[in-house]
């Protein structure tokens, strides 16, 4: 036999395996059992529309206020990360490392409890959230957008410069386009997991009307006994993230394209 034979034989075996190994989990699982605890149709109709109205709605308000305060929160922290001057540097080096470094969810606790407390405010539920969870997202954005401003070629600055532009206003009409421009991208990944990371807003605390996706789920699961509420949220969440996969793919190879 010859090399590409042998790949051939390999690879054929290969896939004969991974279809018996599928077959026989099909044939051994036990698919009643399976619809009656995770794909009861009754319990999963009695969440709708409640799921998509209240949930899912709370959970896309959630998000987009976490993200846009974390996208320019993030881009403050990125330009103090390269700025000359040493104590700015040194402050959002500081919060980037400590905020990625420490779980999102103590951050929440922090957020909603901690500083209440210790500074005897009451804040609105959606403060807290935006704070909470913008916070740590900046941490991450303020990363990206610092390697998207330092992948734009060091002559844009200099040609802008030598046209008369100020740092700041060649910075601002001229960089930071670009660097948005390549991190379209990575940020739009940073928004599916700011999608799911939601899901830790339940330590603050909910009333019917402020429930995210998750926490919907998790009291009816509770409340019957059984994991369709899960499933059904589950779903849900991929509704609203698969677009946004595919809408950075489509932003990925147009940037190809484009360069």
């Amino acid at each position: 036999m010859t090399r590409r034979q042998r790949q051939r034989l390999l690879r054929s075996l290969l896939y004969a395996s991974a279809g018996l190994a599928v077959a026989a989990l099909l044939l051994v699982a036990d698919w009643e059992l399976l619809r009656r605890n995770f794909l009861d149709v009754e319990i999963a109709s009695t969440m709708f529309p409640d799921v998509l109205l209240i949930a899912a709605r709370n959970t896309i308000v959630y998000t987009a206020l976490a993200f846009t305060f974390g996208l320019a929160l993030g881009l403050v922290l990125a330009l103090m990360r390269l700025s000359s001057i040493g104590p700015y540097r040194w402050f959002a080096t500081v919060y980037i490392e400590v905020f990625r470094g420490l779980p999102a969810l103590l951050t929440i606790f922090l957020v909603g409890f901690g500083i209440p407390i210790a500074f005897q405010v009451r804040w609105p539920v959606l403060v807290q959230i935006t704070l909470g969870l913008g916070i740590v997202a900046a941490a991450y954005m303020a990363e990206t957008i610092r390697a998207g401003i330092e992948a734009v070629p060091k002559g844009q600055m200099e040609a802008a410069r030598s046209l008369g532009m100020s740092r700041g206003r060649a910075m601002a009409s001229i960089i930071i386009p670009q660097g948005f421009r390549i991190i379209v991208p990575p940020l739009t990944n940073e928004l599916v997991l700011l999608i799911k990371d939601t899901s830790l807003l339940f330590v603050l605390g909910t009333t019917p009307a402020t429930k995210e996706l998750t926490k919907f789920g998790r009291d009816i699961l509770t409340a019957r006994a059984n994991a369709t509420p899960l499933i059904v949220v589950g779903a849900v969440y991929l509704l609203i993230t698969i677009p946004l996969t595919q809408l950075v793919a489509v932003l990925e190879r147009r940037n190809a394209r484009s360069r």
